[in-house]
């Protein structure tokens, strides 16, 4: 039975599969790309473009020393005969290899506006002229002598070489880059001396190692200078359980044994005074490597205006066609090494060289060392100058054999004049000449035939002759030189020493044999106590502490911020310049950000959208926010909710938190995250309600959960009742809880018992009219003061030992006047301990500051009728500060700062 093959309506078609079809022809276009364009040759170091533009100005005779000619006659041969492509590209790889500052040693000499390191465009290549340089010339040195392969063009009417003949190794002495599909390079340039070198070395020894090379070649040579370290700081990640690990390793070294590293690069730079001489100002002469000087200018000045950067007064660029001036000059009281550190942190004046050493070989992508890359140089050089023989040789050869029959003619002159006398025909002389007596071959006897008179004057064969000679001289040696490939290696090694006599020059780029110093934006920030405030509409700031002076409490305090009538100050957290700030949502999600990231403001100021620093949501609202100081790393988060829930998770969850921000808590739709705090299992908790509820339980009652998990029932609320706040209850610590309209008390822990989670708890403030809902509750210790931040942006500051110590169930003091309008926002607790230590004195004891409350009840009374009168009062002028008198740990109680006035309406 024969099965009949189907039938196609549409004739010659077949069926095939999409996914083969796309696979195999991406394949085709990525190995065109990697093969054909991207990547250079190991062998000349050129790229297939840069290749045909050197070839075809070969090929018109633009040399080192003729004539320039129009860059559109140059890019339109190229086109036309090599590279179909689009004529942009082509003017583009030919002006970058014309370019001083992108090739270490240029292979095109430009006539014109060739662009320059400000990223300005080169001429239409209508204006512009080019010919070879010297340095391209040795490139191309003996390609007439078959020492190349030669290719058939893309339409196959015209040969071209691949590769040249290169007698420099050109890859490593101007470098590479390029990105291919799937992969890419980035080659940094060289000395050519060093290169030279090194060549020498390794046909002098070959049994020279890399190390050694490393030992010549020392580094990278960029064609804009700059200073390069020779060593990094490497990671090395942990095993068996243990942490990661650093060690300093030679980052040149390895980046030229393994093919792949990473070199730092820095601005090469002076300081010198003005002429005045009373500043200094920072002179930049070298920029790392593909650097735009423009865009790095630009960069300073804006980090200038934005702050990030201070102590630069005046910024110009000076550079000429002399060479590169960037001038910065600083302001009286700036420290050139500072600010230095914050240039090379936040600018270009710092970047790394990402070392890639991938080339074609054999026609393969293979990343290479840079041992490979000279033993690669001197195969193709053995090959070119072994082919460069043979062709030498055979035409050697060839003209001795003419010059053999013309020798032999010139001896039987007569003979031979006479049978040419005589022949009916030049081909029967010719026939004449190859038989007896001549004997000549059919090159010989042409030769004889076209052989002009005047050569057979006496002078003229005398010269054939020596001709002769010279070339049986050429054949042995040419002979000799095929048989003994050390011959050649010697002839490699000579060329080295004529290429670095020639173009050999100093090396540009300084190799520092340290590493660079790590600057992070922190290093270049003080440790500094700081407020940060966060509004109900989203601003942030942080303004230093002691911008806020101490007063007692139940005053009407400072005008903390400025805010619109419908914003409100929500929350307020005292934290070092160096700690990280974890941010927690009512979602249950955290961002994390570093407090000196947060903008300063002026005590007034309504601070920067908290959009701008954390991802949030449009609708997401910040309800937490958790100093986290260095040593926390084996401690836990414990986290309360509005619905009463509570969880705890271990803190080397939050250790990296991105900047879109992480979830922390898993919650229900109608519940929300309030409360967030640092802890360990051997701490207590307290939760504490609107309505004046709290419980204390264990913390190990929690279990460990993971961020992506929900919490557990940590109170059981009453209907209305929310959770306000979750704090940490220590021993010796008091529970500190304000109300709405700036009433509170705090009561020891220790009148709290200790109860199993998701119970009803116990009284802890009576609630009323006056005193509105509770807001906040803190644990403070007698050392510790209190700042207070109202809707308005009303902010005072008290020590908690003026505060009243109280039972459970009281209503407590007026800690703070808000007014009718307002009521109580944020607050924040501070250790005063590092105000008494500063000033050098002795931390007033809890009875000399009214730690039972009795002198603190009376003071509420002799508080309460100024306070009520600055309320009536319009806001006064500021009077001259007095000198205030230093604490003296002999008083009764230390004199409390006068506050300012109320916040004008």
């Amino acid at each position: 039975m024969t099965i009949e093959p189907p039938v196609f309506p549409l004739g010659n078609s077949r069926p095939i599969k999409i996914e083969e079809e796309m696979r195999t022809s991406y394949l085709d276009y990525a190995m065109s790309v990697i093969v054909s364009r991207a990547l250079p040759d190991i062998r000349d170091g050129l790229k297939p473009v840069q290749r045909r533009i050197l070839y075809a100005m070969s090929d018109m005779g633009l040399t080192a020393t003729s004539s320039y000619k129009k860059s559109a006659r140059i890019v339109g041969e190229v086109l036309g005969k090599y590279h179909p492509h689009g004529d942009s590209p082509v003017y583009e790889a030919m002006v970058r290899l014309a370019q001083p500052f992108s090739l270490r040693y240029p292979l095109v000499d430009g006539q014109g506006n060739f662009g320059s390191m400000d990223n300005d465009p080169p001429a239409a290549m209508r204006y512009t002229e080019a010919r070879l340089s010297a340095v391209a010339m040795e490139l191309l040195v003996d390609l007439d002598k078959d020492t190349v392969d030669m290719f058939e063009n893309f339409d196959g009417s015209l040969k071209e070489p691949l590769p040249l003949p290169a007698r420099l190794p050109n890859l490593l002495a101007n470098g590479a880059s390029g990105i291919a599909v799937g992969m890419a390079t980035n080659i940094p340039p060289h000395n050519l001396t060093e290169l030279c070198d090194a060549v020498i070395r390794l046909i002098d020894d070959s049994e020279t190692t890399g190390a050694d090379l490393a030992d010549i070649v020392t580094g990278p040579d960029f064609p804009t200078g700059g200073v390069a370290f020779r060593f990094e700081t490497h990671r090395i990640p942990g095993v068996d359980g243990e942490g990661p690990t650093t060690e300093k390793r030679d980052a040149i070294r390895t980046a030229y044994a393994e093919g792949r590293g990473r070199v730092v690069v820095r601005a090469r730079v002076h300081v010198e005074e003005t002429a005045k001489g009373s500043r200094n100002q920072i002179i930049v002469t070298e920029l790392p490597y593909q650097t735009n000087k423009a865009a790095l200018v630009e960069k300073i000045a804006n980090l200038v205006r934005a702050k990030k950067i201070d102590g630069i007064s005046d910024l110009r660029d000076e550079s000429d066609r002399h060479g590169m001036r960037i001038v910065i000059e600083l302001k009286r009281e700036a420290q050139p090494k500072q600010l230095l550190n914050a240039l090379y942190k936040h600018t270009a004046m710092q970047s790394a060289f990402a070392v890639n050493m991938l080339a074609l070989v054999d026609g393969q992508p293979r990343t290479v060392s840079l041992k490979k890359i000279l033993e690669s140089f001197i195969d193709h050089r053995r090959d070119v100058i072994r082919r460069r023989s043979e062709f030498e040789l055979n035409k050697a050869q060839e003209r001795a054999h003419i010059l053999e029959g013309l020798l032999k003619a010139i001896d039987m002159l007569d003979e031979v004049i006479k049978t040419i006398r005589g022949a009916a025909s030049a081909d029967d002389a010719k026939t004449k000449l190859m038989a007896k007596p001549f004997e000549l071959t059919d090159r010989q006897a042409q030769a004889v035939l076209d052989l002009q008179l005047r050569r057979l004057a006496r002078l003229e064969r005398d010269k054939i002759k020596s001709e002769y000679a010279e070339l049986l001289k050429q054949i042995n040696y040419l002979e000799d030189l095929l048989a003994n490939p050390r011959k050649i290696d010697f002839l490699i090694r000579d060329d080295a020493e004529d290429v670095k006599d020639k173009f050999g020059d100093e090396r540009r780029t300084l190799i520092m044999d340290q590493e660079p110093e790590e600057f992070s934006e922190e290093d270049m920030v003080a440790h500094q106590e700081v407020v940060v405030t966060i509004s109900s509409r989203g601003y942030i700031k942080r303004i230093p502490l002691d911008t806020y002076r101490s007063q007692r409490r139940g005053g009407v305090g400072i005008i903390g911020a400025r805010t619109k009538d419908d914003d409100d100050i929500r929350h307020l957290v005292v934290a070092d310049t160096h700690d990280r700030l974890i941010f927690f949502t009512d979602r249950g999600r955290c961002f994390q950000v570093k407090t000196w990231e947060v903008d300063e403001g002026k005590r007034e100021a309504r601070g920067a959208s908290v959009m701008q620093l954390l991802m949030l949501d449009q609708s997401e609202r910040i309800t937490a926010v958790v100093r986290t100081p260095k040593g926390v790393e084996n401690e836990f988060m414990v986290m309360g909710t509005k619905l009463g829930e509570a969880k705890k998770t271990p803190m080397k969850n939050f250790a990296n938190v991105r900047r879109d921000g992480l979830i922390a808590m898993d919650l229900e739709a109608a519940d929300e995250l309030v409360s967030a705090h640092i802890c360990s299992d051997d701490d207590d908790v307290i939760m504490v309600t609107a309505n004046g509820q709290a419980i204390r339980f264990a913390v190990r009652a929690l279990r460990s959960a993971s961020r992506l998990s929900g919490g557990v029932r940590g109170i059981k609320l009453k209907a209305g009742d929310a959770v306000i706040g979750l704090e940490i209850a220590r021993e010796g610590h008091n529970l500190l809880v304000a109300s709405a309209q700036g009433h509170g008390k705090r009561t020891p822990v220790e009148e709290y018992p200790r109860h199993n989670r998701g119970g009803q708890g116990v009284i802890t403030f009576k609630t009323h009219a006056k005193s509105g809902p509770l807001v906040h509750a803190r644990a403070v210790d007698p050392e510790h003061e209190l700042m207070m931040i109202s809707e308005n942006g009303i902010m005072l500051r008290t020590p908690v030992m003026h505060i009243s110590k109280q039972g459970r169930p009281t209503q407590g003091v007026k800690l703070m006047d808000v007014g009718d309008d307002d009521r109580v926002a944020a607050i924040a607790i501070v250790d005063m301990r590092r105000d008494y230590l500063e000033a050098g004195d002795d931390l007033p004891t809890g009875a000399e500051q009214g730690e039972n409350g009795e002198k603190a009840k009376g003071e509420a009374k002799a508080t309460a009728k100024p306070a009520a009168k600055a309320k009536a009062k319009p806001a006064a002028k500021p009077k001259a500060k007095k000198a205030e008198p230093k604490a003296s740990g002999n008083s009764a109680k230390p004199k409390p700062r006068s506050g300012g006035g109320k916040k004008p309406k």
